[in-house]
């Protein structure tokens, strides 16, 4: 029998009114699923992480398709109804100190804050794992040169640091973002730099540069793929941080400014608000809050899935 083909098993179920009947039923040969194809898997698997990605998903096709979703104008006030409590109508979630629609404020905004969250992380990611994998391959005084020029910047913590090169730029949401860049780059260096490490002492790795294989062939074909993962569940933490430091910066004036539409802005006009419309005033706050969480959830729910012996 060709084991290509598969093998057939017959097997006789017992049937109370007749005779024995025979069922094929076919046995094909094994599949060999990849890595990434397991990864995948588990993840359809992770109702947590399913809901925390449709969230998240929701939020950004609603910031991005803003404009044809009937909103009004978030940047338009009215003075003769402000602080319109939730559930108002023609306003579902009420109205800001100035008159103005805060669910279109808060839509809006979302893509002010997500985008302060997630650029800086991409940035951080292209540079700091470029020098992470360079410093972990080459080792010796390049290592040693790149490591302890970024050992300087945890001397500080992420949101004093952000702050000082903020406040030392100016205002201003450019600023802010190279200013968050900044902080992650070290962090992501330093996880970079591990893992690779790791790998290159691997028996592979050894068996590849013997073969006559350059660095780079090396670092793209065997270092590259191993690292990703841990790399990429980190920097899903540091899009949730990037979007706590963001909103912070806006609000103590460091970030956008009025009458932009971002939530850690409109935290900060509101603040004046709290005792006449609390619930009004904490909505940005909880925006902020379920954007992280579920940041935080989702790199959560990666790390299980890539925790694969295969």
């Amino acid at each position: 029998m060709n084991p290509s083909e598969g093998a057939r098993i017959t097997v006789e179920l017992g049937v109370p009114a007749g005779p024995p009947a025979a069922v094929e039923v076919p046995v094909g040969p094994g599949v060999q699923r990849t890595y990434w194809q397991t990864v995948g898997e588990r993840l359809a698997h992770d109702p947590v992480t399913l809901a925390c990605g449709f969230i998240l998903l929701l939020m950004v096709a609603a910031a991005v398709f803003a404009p044809w979703l009937g909103l009004p104008d978030p940047y338009h006030s009215n003075s003769a109804i402000r602080l319109l409590p939730i559930g108002s109508p023609g306003h579902l979630l009420g109205t800001d100190e100035l008159g103005r629609d805060m669910l279109s404020r808060l839509i809006y905004g979302g893509r002010l804050s997500l985008a302060m969250g997630i650029i800086p992380v991409l940035n951080a990611l292209a540079v700091g794992g470029t020098l992470g994998l360079v410093a972990g391959f080459s080792g010796g005084r390049v290592n040693m040169l790149i490591m302890r020029v970024t050992d300087v910047f945890y001397a500080f913590p992420s949101i004093l640091l952000a702050v000082a090169i903020a406040g030392s730029l100016g205002a201003g949401v450019a600023n802010a973002l190279l200013a968050i860049t900044i902080v992650f780059i070290p962090q992501i260096t330093r996880v970079t730099e591990s893992v690779t490490t790791q790998i290159r002492a691997m028996d592979f790795v050894e068996a590849a540069r013997a073969s006559g294989a350059g660095a780079f062939a090396i670092i793209r074909t065997h270092i590259l793929g191993n690292v990703l993962g841990p790399v990429l569940v980190y920097a899903t933490v540091l899009v949730s941080v990037s979007i706590v430091i963001s909103a912070g910066l806006s609000f103590i004036g460091l970030g956008a400014s009025p009458p932009a539409a971002e939530w850690g802005l409109m935290l900060n006009t509101l603040r004046d608000s709290i005792f006449l419309a609390p619930a009004i005033s904490l909505l940005p706050g909880c925006m902020i809050f379920i954007a992280s969480m579920c940041f935080n959830l989702i790199s959560d729910g990666l790390r299980g899935a890539m925790d694969v012996r295969l």
